[in-house]
């Protein structure tokens, strides 16, 4: 067969032949089958056919040929895998490779379209692919400086231009309340958080997620900044939304370039050479390191990217609560190094903002995770933790539609006792009937720790019963281990209640997620 044509040479063959020419059906379907062989696609129209159909087989027969295979866009293979099987393909694709091919839109892109943004130069940062984390961004880092081929014309993916509020132009909302939601005692602090969004505009459906840009807390700026000269205010407030949490490429360049004390400079020399180190390491980290060898808080300003906007999935529906947007976020703190460490945006939420404060935003709109567009479609919900909060939304949304299908929610957390998110809510919502099937799980509350893909397992018939009646499975919260537990264990219901074999119930369960009937929100 000839080599096949694009889309765009296809449509342009078959409009050469308006219906305006003044040629007979036998003469119109000759040209029609002449300009096809020219272009290689064989057998477009039949004599006689009139080309309708015959045209959009062509251009099916197109679509389906020139349909690029991402082998390595599975988020079970590790980077090196992944990195293997891109290794002979353009920049572009070697880019999307290094991403953690979830498609979450945590970036602000899928996985193809951040890489083609990145590769066309559209896209600057490096760092926005938070599943990823520094592996990716590495990568990343790596590939943009040995460059590549760059295919001419594919994936700007900015040509799009956005209206409105925006990651790039957020909304200046105000904080409504910021309610603690576990109880005393536990190993916990999980917020319910409200924002008000009236005057902004701003619209979402269930299932997206709310960017937010927070501020790094005045302890961590002022002790960066007493290990650099020439401090002024403004240098305060610019590292207040400077990334702080990783000691930068430009950092370590600009004090190998300052660094003069002899056992600094050997320190650094070997700091260099183990970049698994320097991974491990804070700004504040880093400068306690080389104090001696202070440098200007101007060239340390510069040194370091702006903080990326921390995008939460949203517990509400505007249906329930208009001009209001509803997040659940779990408060980060640890210690290292003898120091307490702060999640940013979630301590900014905890600590740092106060009823009536401002906080800025934009929605980041979902790659298909939504209720079912039936209302009587059955919808099963794997959310422990903070995934609980999509699955509020959700609900919220059902009962506002009056939507008849059935609901199945599987939570998950340490202590019934203390962790119980939403708790009475969720048991109201049983007890009315909108929430036909609650399971929890609680590792803690015996001696043989539970999760939800154990509860999953011992309801297994009931599930597999419920997908068979069109029931759409989601599922949100960890990537790296509960997801793919959960992914694991949907596998064997498959397998085991169906009697299928492996591949069958691999192809069963891809036939789910072809259909967006098996949908992830997973980080």
């Amino acid at each position: 067969m000839n080599k096949p044509m694009d889309t765009k040479k296809l449509i342009a063959s078959v409009s050469l032949i308006p219906e305006s020419a003044p040629f007979n059906e036998e003469q119109r379907a000759w040209l029609s089958g002449f300009f096809a062989g020219m272009t290689g696609i064989e057998e477009m129209t039949a004599a006689g056919s009139g080309g309708v159909g015959s045209v959009d087989a062509g251009l099916a027969m197109v679509e389906e040929e020139e349909e690029e295979d991402f082998p390595w866009h599975d988020d079970a293979l590790p980077i090196d895998e992944r990195m293997e099987l891109a290794a002979e393909r353009p920049q572009n694709r070697k880019l999307m490779a290094a991403m953690a091919q979830l498609d979450c839109g945590s970036c602000g892109y899928l996985c193809q379209t951040y890489a083609e943004a990145i590769a066309t130069g559209d896209e600057s940062n490096l760092t926005l692919c938070t599943p990823g984390g520094k592996e990716t961004a590495k990568m990343l880092k790596k590939l943009v400086k040995l460059g590549g081929e760059i295919p001419t014309g594919e994936g700007s993916a900015s040509a799009a231009v956005e209206e409105g509020y925006t990651r790039k132009n957020p909304f200046v909302a105000k904080l409504i309340k910021s309610d603690k939601l576990t109880g005393e005692g536990s190993n916990k602090d999980v917020r319910h958080v409200e924002i008000d969004l009236s005057g902004s505009g701003l619209e979402y459906e269930v299932g997206d997620a709310l960017g937010l840009y927070a501020t790094n807390c005045s302890e961590l700026v002022n002790e960066v900044l007493s290990h650099c000269d020439g401090v002024k205010d403004c240098h305060v407030e610019a590292l207040a939304t400077k990334d702080l949490a990783t000691a930068t490429d430009e950092l370590v360049e600009l004090f190998q370039a300052n660094v003069k004390e002899p056992l600094e400079v050997q320190r650094l020399e070997k700091l260099v050479e183990d970049e698994d180190q320097i991974d491990e390491l804070d700004v504040l980290d880093f400068l306690q390191m080389f104090s001696a060898s202070r440098v200007s808080a101007d060239a340390v300003v510069e040194a370091l990217p702006a903080l990326n906007a921390r995008l939460y999935s949203i517990a509400s529906s505007l249906k329930a609560h208009p001009n209001q947007v509803h997040l659940t976020v779990g408060k980060v703190t640890y210690e290292k190094n003898d120091r307490l460490r702060k999640g940013v945006a979630s301590t900014f939420l905890s600590d740092r903002v106060e009823a009536g404060g401002s906080v800025n935003v934009f929605v980041q709109k979902s790659h298909g995770f939504t209720v079912p567009v039936d209302d009587n479609s059955p919808m099963i919900m794997v959310g422990p933790g903070t995934g609980i909060a999509p699955f509020i939304s959700f609900l919220q949304e059902r009962a506002a539609r009056n939507a008849g299908g059935d609901n199945w929610l599987f939570f998950g957390d340490q202590q019934a006792a203390t962790d119980f998110l939403y708790q009475e809510q969720l048991e109201k919502w049983h007890q009315e009937g909108l929430l036909n099937k609650l399971d929890t799980a609680f590792s803690r509350d015996q001696e043989e720790k539970i999760y939800v893909q154990d509860r999953m397992r011992e309801n297994a018939a009931q599930l597999f019963q419920w997908l068979e009646a069109g029931g759409s499975f989601f599922v949100c919260g960890d990537a790296s281990r509960m997801a793919k537990d959960v992914d694991k264990a949907l596998h064997e219901i498959v397998q085991q209640q169906g009697g299928l074999s492996v591949e069958d119930a691999q192809a069963y369960i891809k036939k789910l997620k072809t259909e967006n009937r098996y949908c992830r929100d997973v980080y």
